[in-house]
């Protein structure tokens, strides 16, 4: 692990802030969960927490179905990355992290489509054309009202 020089002190609630720069850097955002292991050396390790990235196996199968029925590629994605495709390429799309546009949907919590006038936008973040799509319907999944992919 490498060290980065910065020293932060536990408060009297045991709450230690995370510097600004990493946060922006790892996209930790305000209410973020974080998972929280120890090592056997002693040191502490935060992980951004995916509930959806615990339920990989569903979501692979969910995306299979979604393909199977509609005949299109198929994508679930968790706030960060894609973390299951079905109908197009895995090496393409999968663990690719999402682009601000797909995120901007997730956070307005409502339903995209090309079919109501709008054009396609980057699915991830290195996409380079969106014009490619000939459709997209996009469905932001709310949990407990919070959008968690």
């Amino acid at each position: 692990m490498k060290a980065t020089g910065i020293v932060r002190r536990i408060d009297d609630l045991g709450r230690v802030v995370i510097p600004k720069e990493i946060r922006r850097t790892l996209r930790i955002r305000e209410g973020d969960p974080l998972e929280i292991f120890t090592d056997r050396e002693g040191e502490v390790i935060l992980k951004k927490y995916s509930p959806i990235g615990e339920l990989n196996e569903f979501a692979n199968e969910y995306c299979e179905s979604l393909h199977e029925n509609t005949k299109f590629i198929a994508m679930i994605t968790d706030r960060d990355n894609i973390i299951a495709i079905s109908g197009g390429s895995r090496k393409e799309y999968l663990e690719k992290r999402v682009s601000p546009e797909l995120e901007k949907i997730m956070e307005s919590r409502t339903l995209f489509s090309t079919k109501d006038g709008n054009k396609p936008i980057k699915i991830f973040y290195e996409d380079e054309s969106p014009d490619e799509y000939s459709a997209q319907v996009i469905a932001p999944i709310i949990l407990q009202g919070d959008p968690i992919g």
